[in-house]
C-alpha cells in the first residue's frame, strides 16, 4: 500500500475500521496514523494510535488478544481503513468478541431478519464468538477446544444420522439431524477460517 494515497487529518489520523475476515463482523473502531499503519502493514499485526496517551499501541500486547492482518482497504475518499483479521482473542477490552455489543434499538426481531440466509449468518456470527471468547461450559467451547478431529468426528456422526433418518423416511428427525449437521459444518467452516460468504458465493456461481 501506498501510504500517500491515505488521507490523514489534520491531526495525523485516520479512523480504521477492524472486522472479522472470516465472520465480517465489525470488531472495533480505532484510529491510525502514519506510523501505526506502517507497522500494521509491516507486522501484519494492527497497530494504532491511542489519542487519549498520544502514543502507538499493539492490540493484544499484553493480553495476547492480537489481530492478524489479511488485507487493508481504503474507502472512496481515502480518508477510512477498513482492515480485515483473524482475532486471537475478543476485540473489547470488556471480553467481548466485538466492541459493538449493545444496541440503540429494540432487540425485536424483523420479518427480514428471519429469512433462511440471516439465520445462517446470524449462527457464523455467533460461533465465531463462541471462538473468540470461549465462555466455561459452552458446547461450542469444547469443540473448539478439542480441535479439529473433534469436530470431524461429530460432522461425520451427524452426517450419518442425516442419511438414517431419510432413509427412514422420518421426516420430524431428518429435520432435526440436519439443523444438528449445518451447525457442526458451521463450527468446522470457522475452525478453517472458511467464511459463509465463501460457500455461497460458489452455490451462485454454479446455479448461474
Amino acid at each position: 500500500m501506498n501510504l500517500d494515497l491515505v488521507k490523514f487529518d489534520d491531526r495525523g489520523l485516520v479512523p480504521a475500521i477492524v472486522q472479522d475476515a472470516v465472520s465480517k463482523e465489525v470488531l472495533t473502531l480505532a484510529y491510525m496514523n502514519k506510523e501505526s499503519l506502517a507497522k500494521s502493514i509491516d507486522t501484519k499485526q494492527t497497530w494504532f494510535y491511542s489519542r487519549s496517551r498520544q502514543e502507538l499501541w499493539h492490540k493484544g500486547a499484553t493480553s495476547g488478544n492480537t489481530q492478524t492482518i489479511h488485507g487493508i482497504r481504503y474507502d472512496c475518499d481515502q480518508d477510512a481503513l477498513l482492515v480485515l483479521v483473524t482475532p486471537a482473542g475478543p476485540a473489547c477490552h470488556k471480553g467481548n468478541y466485538t466492541c459493538f455489543s449493545d444496541s440503540l434499538l429494540n432487540q425485536q426481531v424483523s420479518t427480514d431478519e428471519t429469512n433462511s440466509a440471516a439465520i445462517l449468518t446470524e449462527l457464523e456470527r455467533i460461533i465465531a464468538e463462541r471462538e473468540t471468547e470461549m465462555p466455561e461450559g459452552a458446547y461450542t467451547t469444547y469443540l473448539f477446544e478439542k480441535g479439529v478431529d473433534k469436530i470431524l468426528k461429530k460432522v461425520g456422526e451427524e452426517a450419518s444420522e442425516v442419511i438414517i433418518a431419510a432413509k427412514n423416511r422420518d421426516r420430524e428427525e431428518l429435520t432435526n439431524e440436519s439443523a444438528d449437521l449445518l451447525y457442526h459444518l458451521f463450527v468446522l467452516l470457522r475452525e478453517q477460517k472458511v467464511s459463509f460468504s465463501e460457500v455461497t458465493d460458489i452455490l451462485k456461481a454454479r446455479h448461474e
